[in-house]
């Protein structure tokens, strides 16, 4: 059984101008000791997807699905105080800006026992040694003085293993890792991908995975989401889609990879993802798709079998290798 189990989630926001679905039947599988990656450009729904498993949408957004599932609880049916257990302490999360998610009045030590008191219930002292262990495991150097530094004392990589360090604290079943490198240099990118995998293999458990950089999928996930305009365009296992991606979007941003490109500029998706008023009818990839045709601006895809990667396409990719 998975670790966490979702299918048909959507995401709706209430905005002045009428409803916009910002994540639309999406199915997420995660089991213990996996990694799993999402990836699409800026705008796909990947965080939202997300932040509505952790219950960290504003009240604007409206959360639906056939099916949430996490460890055996099912979190559509859970009361608010069994949710309460089980977000922070089992599933765990880094926030995409380290420099804004931690709070810039209360200590780094003060913000890592808050969730070993709440949901641990851990004693000063007991805080105190844990929050030392935590920073010392996520390789912050002199964790003792770290503990009464306030977030603006800290550079961007020292704010983000803070984070990591906050997550981590309860020991998760599941930690969701939105763009846990985002503003960082590639040094410390480096740095902080290498902590993640090692911490997700020392303790066994799931790792969600949101990125936009398709290097960071190839060295760490084992099975990939690629997600456009809150849809789900295909689902495959990593070595399959980086061999045989099988729809067009997929391809295109494979295709942007620098080591892949073969003329002197990098190749470009034209166009942007489409909004809440500029929706296209179809397929909602045709306006930037340069394999559309008539059926493709006028018909919803199918969704495809998975040895064509379950691509969202009427014209999936790489059919004969797929077959063979």
């Amino acid at each position: 059984m998975p670790l966490l189990d979702i299918r048909d989630l959507s995401v709706t926001f209430a905005t002045s101008t009428g409803a916009f679905k910002a994540v639309d039947g999406v199915d997420i599988s995660v089991d213990a000791g996996e990694v799993l990656s999402i990836v699409g450009e800026s705008g796909s729904g990947k965080s939202v997807a997300m932040l509505a498993v952790m219950g960290l949408l504003p009240p604007t957004a409206t959360v639906t699905a056939a099916h949430m599932e996490f460890d055996g609880v099912d979190l559509k049916t859970a009361s608010k105080r069994r949710r309460r257990e089980i977000i922070g302490r089992d599933i765990s999360m880094i926030f995409q800006e380290p420099m804004s998610s931690l709070n810039p009045c209360f200590t780094v030590g003060f913000q890592i026992g808050e969730a070993l008191k709440t949901h641990l219930g851990l004693g000063r002292s007991e805080r105190k040694k844990r929050a030392i262990e935590l920073l010392s495991l996520v390789g912050i150097p002199e964790p003792e003085k770290r503990l009464s530094a306030f977030p603006h004392q800290l550079s961007g990589g020292m704010s983000q293993r803070v984070m990591i360090a906050m997550a981590i604290s309860c020991r998760p079943k599941l930690l969701i890792a939105d763009e846990p490198t985002t503003a960082l240099d590639v040094t410390i990118q480096a740095q902080i991908l290498d902590l993640l995998v090692d911490l997700q293999k020392e303790t066994e458990m799931g790792l969600v995975l949101i990125t936009h950089d398709m290097g960071v999928v190839a060295e760490t996930a084992q099975r990939v989401v690629v997600q456009y305009a809150g849809k789900q365009v295909e689902r495959q296992d990593v070595t399959g889609l980086f061999d045989a991606p099988h729809h067009p979007y997929t391809a295109a941003l494979l295709d942007a990879l620098p080591d892949r490109a073969t003329g002197d500029r990098l190749p470009a998706i034209p166009g942007v993802v489409p909004g809440q008023g500029d929706r296209p009818t179809g397929c909602l990839f045709n306006p930037r798709c340069a394999f559309a045709d008539e059926r493709c601006r006028t018909v919803e895809p199918p969704r495809q079998p998975p040895e064509l990667g379950e691509a969202l396409c009427h014209y999936p990719l790489h059919t004969g290798e797929a077959a063979a």
